[in-house]
């Protein structure tokens, strides 16, 4: 039976052995922790420099794309709705995801709480706009309606029409029309749109606000940010792999 030798020095062949687990190539006499992950050296100062590093410039490179994107969510909402005259709120997921994409390629993966608040607002933001062209389209139509029914009313219409108005033009706006003005009053029923389809009604209002809100979790998620790589080191390898075995104590 082998007798234990108390006088010299044992390592653990594992310890000894022990490789990069990014790489899997031996350690040399330091090492890192690559979240939590035994790393050499180059792994981890690869690690450090893929890991994105927010800035302001990054932010604002985000908010402006995401920008794009929520335009670009608003055109695809309103533009199916023109076309089709059916108004399907999981259009709203759609814009959601566009304005997460396009945040993202903006801050190049960074992101955090700022960017989050930010693609949630744009995502309400565009998805609440559409109802502004959409109203516009849907006036638009009614008036074209409306103006073929007088057409067919016959000649008797017209000299009524005639006789308000003898020089045959359209009455001139009213001059003091502010359209800074109405434009605001537009976006602001804009914005208000998904409580006033609530109120006028209720069921489908809901339901609207409800893949609203989950349109706007799929931003929230996607400019929450990469997992950033978490690199502590450098440690001392008592035995790097490949070393000589320890000399006798005795």
């Amino acid at each position: 039976m082998d007798t234990p030798q108390f006088k010299t020095a044992e390592y653990s062949a594992i310890k000894s052995a022990e490789a990069c687990k990014l790489c899997q190539q031996p350690l040399g006499d330091k090492y890192f922790r690559v979240n939590g992950n035994v790393a050499c050296e180059r792994c981890a100062t690869q690690a450090n420099l893929e890991t994105p590093t927010d800035s302001h410039s990054a932010f604002v490179r985000a908010v402006l794309y995401g920008v794009g994107g929520a335009i670009l969510g608003l055109i695809i909402y309103a533009t199916f709705t023109i076309l089709t005259g059916i108004e399907i709120g999981y259009v709203s997921l759609a814009v959601g995801f566009i304005v997460g994409k396009a945040m993202n390629l903006g801050s190049r993966g960074f992101g955090g709480s700022r960017y989050q608040i930010t693609a949630a607002l744009l995502t309400y933001a565009a998805v609440s706009m559409a109802a502004v062209p959409i109203a516009i389209a849907v006036s638009a139509k009614e008036d074209s309606a409306r103006h073929a029914t007088t057409a067919n009313t016959g000649s008797s219409s017209q000299t009524s029409n005639d006789a308000t108005n003898p020089s045959g033009t359209a009455p001139a706006p009213p001059s003091n029309m502010n359209v800074g003005s109405a434009l605001l009053s537009l976006a602001l029923l804009g914005l208000a749109s998904p409580f006033l389809d609530l109120a006028q009604d209720p069921f489908h209002g809901v339901i609207g606000i409800v893949i609203l809100a989950v349109g706007i979790r799929i931003a929230w998620k996607m400019t929450a940010g990469s997992e950033l790589a978490q690199v502590v080191g450098p440690f001392r390898n008592p035995a790097p792999a490949g070393a000589a075995p320890p000399a006798s104590l005795g």
